[in-house]
């Protein structure tokens, strides 16, 4: 069940890891060819769970799905999930999930001369300066998306 944030300008789901079980999806070892197609049982013992794959630090991670376009030059498109790290240490260039002023947003920190900007990857979308004023917080560092095709 998501838990959702719903705001002025959009609504961002949040989900927290699988910690209850354990999905084991067929994983192939090998590349997959875009010629001939080859025969699924050769993949029958080998098995990936996403969330080994995806989340180092299970107390420490959640997911977010990306609402609006303000992301998109940096491959984060509408409705993509994103996993979200809140144990890494945020950094200038680092895409990060923040809460400023009531509202919750996913931008790249730009990070100079003790100033710090939330920037979009998005020519539509202007940057945002973090103030003294603002109600601001990094709540984690983006890690991997996951799209939908």
């Amino acid at each position: 069940m998501p838990l959702k944030f719903l705001t002025p300008q959009n609504a961002i789901e949040f989900y927290a890891p699988d910690q209850t079980g354990e999905a084991n999806i067929i994983l192939a070892q090998t590349g997959i060819s875009a010629g001939f197609p080859s025969p699924a049982d050769d993949f029958r013992d080998n098995r990936i769970s996403l969330d080994k794959v995806l989340v180092k630090n299970k107390e420490a991670t959640f997911y977010a799905k990306v609402s609006g376009q303000s992301m998109v030059g940096a491959g984060l498109d509408d409705g993509d999930l994103l996993v979200v790290d809140r144990s890494l240490e945020p950094s200038h260039n680092k895409i990060a999930v923040c809460f400023i002023d009531g509202e919750f947003t996913v931008k790249r920190l730009k990070v100079e001369k003790g100033s710090v900007f939330l920037m979009p990857a998005n020519p539509a979308y202007e940057p945002i300066a973090v103030t003294v004023e603002n109600n601001f917080q990094i709540w984690g560092i983006v890690t991997h998306v996951i799209k939908k095709l």
